[in-house]
């Protein structure tokens, strides 16, 4: 088994900062590309990001420590970010993001100080029971996720321009 608290919350810390500093700005034309339809662009993952602190990530890990398998914790809406559009700026999303993770990082180690506390169970309304240290390795992936979905909107905006280089340029090819 890979996983490490400590390694977790290293990449957990470092999203924000990375997207402000890869996105901040940048050109509205980056910000609202996309791979077509049904697929979203640099700002609607920033708005699933916050969604997620504020709905998934630290309220399903404290129903864990408190319900256990007793029950099975909320469901998340990934999509709830779609339903209403965000009225504040693209900086102040990414500054919101940065602001939520801060104050949820210092939640996570507030809530989980030790080897027993990872291995605590809870009950996934789709997935049956899983373990703390599942959610906390599912939120590090889910942040590599998206990071890497963001590089390959942007990227796949400009498929028709590299010409002949395309073969050579594996984020356009899935590789």
């Amino acid at each position: 088994m890979n996983f490490n608290l400590t390694e977790a919350i290293e990449v957990l810390e470092r999203t924000p900062q990375t997207l402000q500093l890869f996105l901040s700005g940048l050109s509205d034309g980056w910000l609202t590309c996309n791979e077509g339809e049904g697929t979203w662009n640099v700002r609607e993952v920033i708005e699933h990001l916050i969604e997620g602190e504020k709905n998934n990530w630290i309220p399903r890990l404290e129903f864990i420590l408190a319900e256990g398998e007793h029950a099975p914790f909320p469901s998340f809406d990934r999509y709830a970010h779609l339903y209403q559009a965000s009225a504040r700026s693209f900086e102040k999303s990414l500054l919101e993001f940065i602001a939520i993770r801060t104050h949820n990082i210092a939640r996570l180690e507030e809530l989980v100080k030790d080897e027993p506390s990872l291995e605590r169970t809870g009950s996934h309304p789709a997935f049956g029971v899983v373990k703390v240290r599942e959610l906390i390795a599912t939120w590090a992936v889910h942040d590599m996720t998206h990071i890497a979905q963001i590089v390959r909107v942007m990227a796949s905006r400009y498929v028709t321009d590299v010409g002949p280089w395309h073969e050579y340029l594996g984020i356009l090819n899935r590789k």
